[in-house]
């Protein structure tokens, strides 16, 4: 089973999303706990919310009080109404939240069949409960329910504390391309995506990006791939790095064949419905693409978003790090397409008219004293979490980076350059060798 917790300050927001399935026969609600009843057993939003209105008052100064919770067993199981009621009672008190108001959703629109739950994290005296280690304790809370209600368990990644989660490139650094080398030799190992833009949207997080060129040799048409560092703007910032610099697997043919693997196994991958959902609470319970982003990014994706020279969005990429895959918002529902997003935000703020080749990377703060206003771009934290470096985010996302393990070997110390050379040199004194036997 797989939880995911959503932090926001829109509860009605929230309520609304999972009534509205409710109401187009897609849901229902399950259960409640320190909810008002009604007279009849049905629930408006309204009625819903008066409930949690004491609470909200009584806050003194947490930011995102609302709680959203999603859990999500595995496709084959068989979980009744009941099962359902009781493992979200069994998680809520595991999580520390047992006497909190909270309702029930139960969500059947999609093949995988799940709960929401929504509650919010302060207490009727207005104090935040705590949420230390909240990912680590609700990995550890869906292991005892899996064990307790006979549900298949969820497949997760140990961390090998020997490898290395790579820092972005920094293109004022004199190995840049090392760096370059170290993230491109090995994503396709650990991620997968089913197009250059999609590959691009991965390597704007290490501040690369690639370009496609094309040539005619010898009358014939040929394919490459060059790589550039990026800099803090987004913009280019080295020369080009031929593909054939970090070996073949980083050149066009071999990302062909990347991508035709990616989309056999990106069809039957079980987290596309779950990264659909949480793109679509988002959208219901956030007001702007900061708040958008931040939300998602707690939940271990990253967004981003394509403009051009107008502000336009035409192009919108997440990145699930806990399945490792690359999807664009089209492939994974109409809904979720760049035009959507572009109508959503038009009034935002932060819609402003950017470069064209600018990636949007925002990570959550939790210090952060406005919400709704940009901050720095940065890529997830995950990428920060350097061995022997300490990282601002190494607690928050423990629980992500403990179930991902770690992104990529260590290979800092290598300089592709010298070995592509070294390998030509190779093959030349073998062809010279054969020519001396003759």
């Amino acid at each position: 089973m797989i939880a995911k917790i959503g932090r926001g300050a829109n509860i009605i927001g929230a309520l609304s999303y999972n009534q509205l399935k409710v109401d187009q026969e897609n849901g229902a609600i399950l259960a409640t706990h320190r909810i008002r009843e009604t007279v009849n057993g049905q629930f408006t939003v309204n009625q819903l919310y008066s409930s949690f209105e004491p609470y909200l008052i009584a806050n003194r100064r947490t930011e995102k009080p609302v709680l959203h919770i999603s859990l999500n067993p595995n496709p084959k199981d068989s979980v009744t109404d009941e099962d359902f009621k009781k493992i979200a009672k069994d998680y809520m008190e595991l999580m520390g939240y047992g006497d909190q108001p909270y309702v029930v959703f139960k969500h059947t629109d999609i093949e995988r069949t799940h709960i929401h739950i929504v509650s919010t994290c302060v207490d009727r005296y207005g104090k935040k409960l705590s949420d230390s280690y909240e990912k680590l304790r609700s990995m550890n809370a869906c292991r005892e329910l899996e064990q307790k209600y006979q549900l298949l368990p969820a497949t997760e990644k140990k961390h090998n504390s020997k490898e290395v989660i790579f820092k972005t490139v920094d293109y004022k650094a004199a190995n840049v391309k090392s760096q370059i080398a170290s993230v491109i030799r090995h994503l396709p190992k650990y991620y997968q995506y089913q197009s250059l833009g999609t590959y691009n949207a991965l390597l704007s997080l290490f501040n690369i990006t690639a370009e496609q060129i094309t040539g005619e040799i010898q009358g014939r048409i040929k394919q490459g791939l060059v790589y550039f560092a990026l800099d803090e703007k987004g913009e280019k910032a080295t020369n080009p790095f031929k593909s054939s610099l970090f070996g073949k697997q980083a050149g066009m043919d071999s990302l062909q064949n990347h991508f035709e693997q990616s989309k056999v196994k990106m069809k039957t991958e079980p987290s596309k419905d779950i990264l659909k959902n949480s793109i679509e609470v988002a959208m219901n319970t956030t007001t702007n693409e900061t708040d958008f982003k931040k939300q998602l990014i707690d939940q271990g994706v990253n967004t981003v978003v394509r403009r051009n020279d107008q502000g336009r969005i035409y192009g919108i990429t997440f990145i699930d790090h806990e399945s490792r895959t690359v999807w664009n918002g089209s492939q994974l529902s109409k809904n979720l397409s760049a035009n959507v997003f572009n109508e959503l935000w038009k009034k935002d703020g932060t819609n402003q008219v950017q470069s064209p080749s600018k990636i949007d990377k925002t990570v959550s703060s939790q210090n952060q004293e406005n919400d709704s206003k940009p901050e720095n771009e940065k890529p997830h934290a995950l990428f920060d979490f350097l061995n022997g470096n300490n990282s601002t985010h190494s607690n928050i996302d423990f629980g992500l980076v403990e179930s991902l393990g770690s992104l990529l070997p260590n290979g800092q110390g290598e300089d592709y350059e010298e070995q592509a050379f070294a390998n030509q040199m190779k093959k030349k004194t073998k062809r010279n060798n054969r020519r001396g036997k003759k």
